[in-house]
């Protein structure tokens, strides 16, 4: 009796590590996926594989690979550490998107199949398919404007510009707007300057402290 357990322990540490072989790149996609998380994905998956291998002798007459699929999506579906996916691929859509997406787009299953893995209607899994697609397919959301803080620090950091600018082209004991000996205005090699007056600089300053208020 002993030699026949051992033998049948054996043979399933045999099949099992074909299968890890063949399977654990493609479900560790689909954990990837669903969580957005690598660290993550790898935990679910250590998780699944681990109730595989306890269960091996009881899905002889299954796929394994599938069995396997429908307990990674009920592991992720209803233990609450893995509700909030945040990142990756998927980052934009819900955690049921993720599932019906993963499900549908990237494993393949028809939509019968993961209705009821998921324990929704048909409908709506083709509902929820849609959406997430069209979700996928537009543009993100634009950025935010400037807050006004940050309008006032840019109106701030002109301003300090402009007085820098204004300080150069007029420095302390030298005749304005150029170098010693020159006409104001013009530079020694009697070219004009080709940075903005302190005018113009205050009154970019001036246009963005109005946005800001």
């Amino acid at each position: 009796m002993g030699t026949r357990r051992a033998a049948a322990e054996y043979q399933r540490d045999v099949e099992f590590q074909a299968f890890t072989a063949g399977a654990a790149g493609r479900l560790l996609h689909a954990a990837t996926l669903l969580t957005g998380d690598p660290a993550a994905a790898e935990k679910l998956l250590g998780t699944v594989l681990a109730h595989t291998y306890a269960n091996w002798f009881r899905m002889r007459s299954e796929d394994p690979y599938d069995q396997a699929r429908t307990e990674l999506v009920r592991r992720f579906a209803y233990r609450p550490w893995w509700r909030r996916p945040h990142g990756g691929a998927l980052d934009r859509l819900t955690a049921q998107e993720r599932l019906v997406v993963v499900l549908r787009l990237f494993e393949g299953v028809a939509e019968e199949q993961a209705a009821a893995q998921l324990g929704l209607p048909v409908e709506r899994v083709r509902a929820i398919c849609n959406r997430a697609t069209a979700t996928l397919r537009s543009r993100p959301a634009p950025a935010p404007a400037r807050s006004v803080t940050e309008a006032r620090a840019a109106a701030e950091k002109a301003r300090k510009q402009a007085a820098s600018e204004n300080s150069r082209e007029n420095p302390p004991g030298g005749p304005p707007g150029g170098s010693p000996g020159g006409p104001p205005g013009r530079s020694a090699g009697g070219s004009a300057s080709s940075s903005d007056t302190p005018a113009e600089s205050s009154s970019a300053a001036d246009e963005i402290q109005g946005a800001a208020s």
